[in-house]
């Protein structure tokens, strides 16, 4: 819809990269500030979050790869060339990466995965409206009031009302970041944070995905993201409810 934002000489600023920076940039003060507050190392944030950035994006592209597998056989370039990526891959990505990276530093993985998460989640709100912005990830066809044309997107159909899913994902995901950060400070053990991010995100995840038009993949009757979306609640809810703190039975 909004593709270029501004453009200054020979350079365009576009809306998704826009909204991505923003994101990024307000997640890593966020994730500064509660680790400063929780008694972390604030330096750890910015470390992270240049590591999970770099896996992230690898991760969300060898997803969509896979995703797309048919087509990465008959034409490889135009795949890896694309704007195409999975967001579960890069959040998947991202989680193992900062897994192996604290455990050489020798930190603890779930202090800063309740710090982290709903730093994501900020940045994923900022994303989903960079999405917008580029008419990606689009919905369906409406007649509802709510229903939005796009008139010269690249990806979603032009003149057509469809469902602002960029939108509702968007709201949601600021919705969950303040659940999380309303959580954080009432939590019973380390890493129930992290935990209840990854049962918000796939429930709402799993939900929208019955909204969406664009292309995702499928399994059976789930779109792939759906399929995940399962899968990662499953993790969520036994890290929640489940998983026992070996560092809190040592110290009794």
């Amino acid at each position: 819809m909004y593709e270029n934002i501004l453009k200054i000489g020979p350079i365009t600023v576009k809306g998704y990269g826009l909204m991505i920076a923003v994101g990024v940039i307000l997640a890593l003060f966020l994730g500064e500030k509660l680790a400063k507050k929780r008694g972390q190392d604030p330096d750890m944030i910015y470390n992270l979050t240049f590591l999970c950035a770099i896996s992230g994006f690898l991760g969300a592209k060898i997803l969509f790869c896979i995703v797309e597998f048919d087509a990465l056989i008959k034409d490889p370039m135009s795949v890896l060339k694309s704007n195409g990526f999975v967001v579960y891959g890069g959040i998947i990505g991202g989680i193992l990466a900062a897994a192996v990276y604290l455990k050489r530093k020798k930190c603890n993985f779930w202090d800063y995965f309740d710090i982290v998460l709903p730093s994501v989640a900020v940045a994923q709100g900022f994303g989903r409206i960079g999405c917008f912005l580029a008419g990606c990830c689009y919905g369906r066809e409406t007649d509802s009031c709510i229903g939005i044309a796009f008139n010269n997107s690249r990806f979603a159909p032009n003149h057509v009302k469809l469902i602002p899913t960029q939108l509702i994902s968007s709201a949601g995901m600021f919705l969950i970041a303040a659940v999380l950060l309303w959580f954080l400070k009432r939590q019973k053990r380390p890493g129930q944070t992290g935990a209840l991010y990854l049962i918000l995100y796939s429930i709402g995840r799993f939900g929208v995905e019955f909204l969406r038009n664009d292309f995702r993949g499928e399994i059976g009757p789930f779109s792939t993201s759906q399929f995940i979306s399962v899968l990662i609640l499953l993790v969520g809810l036994w890290l929640f409810f489940f998983r026992k703190d070996k560092e809190a039975e040592e110290q009794v």
